[in-house]
């Protein structure tokens, strides 16, 4: 069974650890670094944005992401060993339409990158860091699940640092469909990161990957 790991730039460092408790099938690996980015701009100066969870990307901007996620990608790859494969998606053909009210941004589309399949192909895991062609910067929740629709994965485990998704008593939600989990978005109770991730699983659900957040399985 093919998985596609996404993880935090937070929860980057533990990253084998999560590896370990998958079932040993062939696996993805996509990581953020949106802290890590946030930190940077603000130390060089360069306004930080978000539009809707997206962060707005300039010229200037598109730099910064590139390096962090560069970085973030070497920390991952080194914590897992040497089975672990670096790759730019910009580099490896990650396909995004442009949203140019957000500047370099681009909502990402599915993917079937030859790296990526090389990888699997060779026992090896590909760590892909969610840069769009262009290059374009995309949100890492949407290209991980774009890329596990592209390659036919299995499921798709979005790491987070709460169990998974919490209803409003604070209780964790075994299990969601996607009709439910769309009108959950829809009505503004959520907040913070697992908007794009409920999104992201919602996508993915839809086009045939089990999708699941933490504990949380979100299914068609």
């Amino acid at each position: 069974m093919t998985t596609v790991l996404k993880v935090g730039g937070a929860v980057s460092d533990d990253v084998a650890d999560y590896l370990a408790a998958l079932d040993g099938g062939p696996v993805v690996v996509v990581h953020g670094a949106g802290p890590q980015i946030s930190a940077e701009m603000q130390r060089r100066g360069l306004p930080v944005q978000f539009v809707d969870g997206r962060r707005v990307t300039t010229e200037a901007g598109i730099g910064v992401v590139r390096e962090l996620l560069a970085d973030v990608n070497a920390r991952v790859c080194a914590a897992i060993g040497e089975r672990a494969v670096p790759l730019m998606g910009d580099e490896i053909g990650l396909a995004a339409v442009q949203v140019e009210e957000l500047g370099l941004v681009g909502d990402p589309r599915p993917s079937r990158p030859k790296a990526v399949l090389e990888a699997l192909a060779a026992g090896r895991i590909p760590v892909v860091a969610p840069l769009a062609a262009g290059p374009l910067n995309v949100n890492a929740d949407e290209a991980a699940a774009q890329l596990a629709v592209g390659i036919g994965a299995d499921e798709i485990t979005f790491v987070t640092d709460v169990p998974g998704l919490l209803d409003q008593d604070g209780a964790t939600v075994d299990a969601i469909a996607v009709d439910d989990a769309e009108a959950l978005l829809e009505s503004g109770i959520l907040q913070g990161g697992i908007i794009p991730k409920l999104e992201a699983a919602v996508s993915a659900a839809r086009a045939g990957v089990q999708a699941r957040i933490g504990v949380t399985v979100v299914h068609a």
